[in-house]
Order: structure tokens, then sequence, then C-alpha cells
């Protein structure tokens, strides 16, 4: 029988993190995966980050679970329940906990002896592992899931859902299935046995994720790039973008097979580089074929000069961009927003380039399929930014609409429009005043056209004529405002009474939502939020911080780039009203940073903060 406590421990009900924290290829993915899915299926908003080394295997490896009943996904600065199974890092993990923290520990680690104001699960894995799994080979990818089932009794888990999980994280591999529910078991029995609930951390069932669904932000944007009507991928493998193109092969194989011939009706090609992969998008783009690639902040770079051929000659494509921490190789498995001033004016000369910033998962899938309408409607590339956090991570979402709308090829010359040209085709005349001129594509009965990224006319012939040079820049300058028409426009979320107001985008958005109540409860700070969707700016933009005194621009990187982008293109009146916050330790953005680094600076404007 186990121990009972002479009185029961206050109950922190579906609202805390647990951080796992074990060694990379030790095969604790299933394991974090399953823990995830459970606390997911009984109704508890979650977000799970994994935190990996960029070597192979060996390094340590942290896996974080966030459980809100206010549905607050950002991850959390303080952990509360930790897995220490990673001999390595397991004193400083300890070291770096709260008071009244909870640790569940390899047993021979002796973590309870280093503080006396956490509570301490000893657990022998190695003996429970033993008894499970004969073959010894196996024993330290099972051993993983003996914490799970130790997790279930102290968190109060209901195990037929950790069941339910485990057998859809493993399919039809029935043999690795029995193995890994014997050791969710034998963790359950051991924990039934052997420990005493003396942490607060719990889980009750809830009814907050009916109708949703658990998605990495990657693979959320292959399958927009596949309703958007992909039919040539080109890329180079690179962290964290590679599972984006890996998931569309997987999507295309199932759903672009023609079922008469069963040959595949679309091309995926591994370049040799990144400077080919976009290479091979233009040539298809050019041909008529929805083409994209993806990459990572270095193949950004080496894609400069062909995004300013496509820039110039006006060829669309479609590039999604999945951020991380530079620069250089910089760290290739932590999270950034750091390509944003590089993105927006990439290559060389005057350029500027559309740039989409999804925040979800659900905008991953929406924003891939605007791109290619975009990319086509303004004859460029269109670059989509999200990042490491949003894709290659699991988060929640409501289940995905099929597209209605028809596809936007944009302004493909028809025998009117020629007509309007006296009759002779020119590739680059702007001939309704948007900037935007008229294409071809081959084959299509109207003159076709040869791409050029040299100097030329509106009739796409050669030239260096001063005077053709800066009709045909004013043009494309004229065409980028245009855009501002055409792009999401920025969510705002008023507050009539907030003197104070908030812009961020992408990822940092959900650290926001949270920073804003934590404002309200902490600082009596009420603020008004915008949140950026797209490059171009929108005029709303320029509105909304004129109805605030203050406005904080939130983000994920050194240099404060969105709040530069802005200060270059605002009127310096306007921008002299922004203030930076700025997030960039290469761990995913969390509220509590956000809310310390603005009543920080509150308190300065304000001085009566100082003393609530």
């Amino acid at each position: 029988m186990p121990p009972t406590d002479a009185a029961a421990p206050r109950r922190i009900v579906n609202d805390f993190s647990i951080q796992v924290a074990t060694v990379n290829g030790s095969g604790s993915q299933t394991a974090n995966l399953v823990l995830l899915r459970s606390i997911f299926q009984m109704g508890i908003p979650v977000s799970g980050k994994n935190l990996f080394p960029s070597n192979i295997a060996g390094l340590p490896t942290w896996y974080t679970i966030r459980a809100n009943k206010d549905g607050y996904v950002a991850r959390k600065k303080e952990t509360d329940f930790l897995v220490a199974m990673n001999a390595e890092t397991a004193r400083e993990d300890v070291l770096a906990l709260d008071p009244s923290a909870a640790v569940l520990y390899d047993e021979p680690l002796k973590l309870n002896e280093l503080r006396q104001d956490v509570v301490f699960y000893p657990v022998p894995f190695d003996k429970l592992v033993a008894d499970v799994c004969k073959d010894a080979k196996l024993r330290r990818l099972v051993k993983n899931m003996i914490y799970d089932g130790v997790l279930a009794h102290l968190l109060e888990i209901d195990i037929a859902q950790m069941e339910l999980a485990l057998r859809r994280q493993m399919g039809k591999k029935v043999k690795a299935i029995e193995l890994n529910l014997a050791a969710l078991e034998a963790g359950k029995r051991f924990a039934v046995e052997n420990l005493t609930k003396q942490d607060a951390c719990v889980v009750e069932p809830m009814n907050a994720t009916q109708g949703q669904i658990l998605i990495e932000g990657n693979a959320a944007g292959a399958l927009g790039c596949m309703m958007a009507g992909v039919t040539v991928v080109a890329w180079y493998p690179i962290t964290p973008s590679s599972s984006l193109p890996e998931s569309l092969i997987g999507y295309m194989k199932k759903y672009r097979i023609d079922k008469a011939s069963g040959k595949a009706t679309f091309a995926i090609v591994q370049a040799e580089d990144e400077i080919a992969a976009l290479g091979m998008v233009l040539g298809a783009s050019w041909a008529g074929a929805r083409a994209m690639t993806s990459t990572s902040g270095p193949g950004i770079s080496l894609m400069g000069e062909f995004t300013g051929l496509a820039y110039y000659a006006e060829v669309p494509g479609v590039v999604f961009d999945i951020q991380r921490v530079g620069p250089s190789t910089g760290l290739p498995t932590r999270t950034a927003q750091g390509d944003i001033l590089t993105v927006a004016m990439l290559s060389h000369g005057d350029t500027k380039q559309i740039m989409l910033l999804p925040a979800s998962v659900e905008e991953c899938y929406t924003t891939a399929m605007d791109a290619f309408d975009l990319a086509e409607r303004f004859q460029t590339l269109v670059f989509v930014l999200s990042d490491l956090d949003l894709g290659m991570n699991n988060w929640m979402s409501t289940t995905f609409q099929y597209p209605e709308k028809p596809l936007d090829r944009g302004k493909l010359l028809d025998s009117a429009s020629l007509e309007r040209m006296g009759g002779e085709f020119g590739r680059y005349k702007d001939l309704d005043g948007d900037g935007i001129p008229y294409r071809t594509i081959p084959g299509d009965g109207m003159p076709a056209y040869f791409t050029r990224g040299s100097g030329h006319n509106d009739r796409g012939q050669y030239s260096e004529r001063p005077d053709d040079y800066v009709n045909n820049v004013e043009r494309l300058a004229r065409k980028f405002e245009t855009a501002k028409q055409y792009v999401p426009q920025p969510v705002i979320e008023e507050n009539p009474t907030a003197k104070v107001g908030i812009i961020a985008y992408g990822s940092s958005h959900w650290a926001v939502i949270e920073t804003r109540d934590q404002l309200v409860r902490e600082g009596g700070v009420e603020t008004a939020y915008l949140r950026i969707r797209a490059y171009p700016l929108s005029d709303s933009i320029t509105d909304f911080i004129k109805r605030h005194d203050r406005v904080y621009v939130v983000e994920q990187n050194r240099d404060a780039q969105m709040f530069s982008l802005m200060r270059m293109e605002l009127d310096p009146v306007v921008s002299a009203k922004l203030r930076s916050i700025r997030h960039f330790n290469g761990l995913p953005i969390d509220a509590r940073s956000v809310t310390d680094g603005i009543l920080a600076q509150e308190q300065v404007t304000n001085p009566q903060l100082v003393s609530q």
C-alpha cells in the first residue's frame, strides 16, 4: 500500500508546465508526444515545444508541455514539474527550479540531495525497464514510456487516453505497441505502490479541445501549398524547414497521383543547393507552373541574386523561410524572427519583397494559399516567414477549411488587353496605373516573352536609357504600393480606454495575448493590440499608432528588426511613439519576459507603477 499524508496538498488544476530532460536520440519523442496528446484528448488546452541540439545524438534535449485551462499556449518561463532523465544536465535543471516545483528523476542520480524546497519522486527506471523488456538494445527506447506511466498516476491523467495516444503514435507496429504499453503499465504500477502525491499539479477533464487538432506549422503549410495547386517544388535540406517539403511529398503522393495512369502530376526535386533550388522555381514559374521552395536564413542569403532576378524580371514564386537563430550557422535548432530586414530588401539595388507573417498553424495553411495567389497577381516572389517554434512544434487548431475560392492567376494577357496595347505586346507596360503589367504563359496563344533581368524598357527590350530605368523601378515601387490592398491586413483588438498599444507578428502573438492579461493584473496597464500579418505595411498601422501614447513592438531578434523597418517606412512623428521589446535567447518567447519588459519601461513614464 502506498504511504498517505495527513493533509492533502493544494491542487493546481490544468495550469502547469512539464519539462522532460533527456538525451537526444534516446527515443523520448514518442513518450513526450503521447503525454502531450493524452492531456489534449482530455479536453485541456496544451502546447508542446521541443528544444533539441543540432547534432545527431548524445547531447541534452528538453521537451516542454504546457497545460492551461485559460488557453494560454506560449512557452511558460517557469517549470512546475521536471522529469530529469539526463545525468549531464540534471543538477543544473533542478537548481534552476522555483521553490515548490516537483522533480521525477532516475533514482541513481540522487537529486533529492540538492534541495529541500522542491518535491522529489525517485524512480528506478533501469530496474523497471529490465522487467518489461528483455532486449537490452531496446531498453533505452522503452525506458521513457515508464515516466509517462508514473505521470499518469501523479498528475491523474486518464491511462486509457495514454493508451489511445500511444496506439495513434505507433500506428500498426503491434510489437512496439505491446512493449510500450507494458512499460506504461509498469510505470503507473510503481507510482501507485510507492509514490505519495506531494506536489499540487493535476489534470481534470475539460471540454476545451473539442473539434481541434494538433499539428506542426510546417505540415500545415505543406497542406496549404498542395491546396494552392503547387506542381513544382525545388528545395535543399536545412533545419528547421525540411519537414515542410518532406510533409508535402507525403501529401502529394497521396492526393496528386493521376488515377488513370498512376503517374505523378507534380515534380519535387532536391536541388544541389539553395541557389539552384530557387533557379528551378523561377524557370518552372515562368513556364506557368505554381512553384515554391522552402529554406531558412542561410538559404535565404544564398538566394539573394535569383531573388533580384525574380523582382526585376517579374517572375512569380513562393519561398517559405522557417527562421532560426543566426548569424552564420548560429543556433540552427533554436527559434528567432531574425530574417525580417534581410528578406524585406533581399537582393541588391532598390528592391522590396512581399512578406507574409503567419502566427498560427491555421494561418500557415491559409497563408500558403494566399502566397501563391499574391505571387501571380504581383508577378514576384512572395516570402512566407514562419519560424522554428511555429514550424516544428505541435500547436492546437480548429480543423482547416477546404478552399472554395478559385485560384488567382493574376493579369494574364488576353485579346482585349493586347488590343489596348495597340496590338503590340509590352511585357512591362502599366496599362491600369497599378504598376502591374500583363504576363503570358508559353503556349497560351498570346505573344511569348524573354525573361530579362538586365535593363529593359516597357516592351521588354534591352535598354540602358536612364528614363527607361527610372520608369521601370518607379513602376515596381507603384506595384508594391498596390500590394498593400491585397496582402493580409492587420488584426486589431481595440481598447478605447488604453493609452498603450502593442504591435507583434508571427509566433510572438501567443505571448502577447497572455502579456495583456498580466499587464492589467500586475500593473493596471490597459492595452490595445495590433498584429502585423504582412509587408508592405498597411496604412491602418499608422492610424493605430496615432491613437496611442506609446506603442511597444514585440519581436524575437536582437536588433529590433520590425521596429527598424517601421521607422524606415513610417512618418518620423508617428514612429517616435514606438518602443522596442526584444527576446532573442533562442527559446520561444514567453509572456513573463514581455510583461516585465513593458512594465519596466512604463515605470519610467508612470512612476506610480513602481509602488504598485
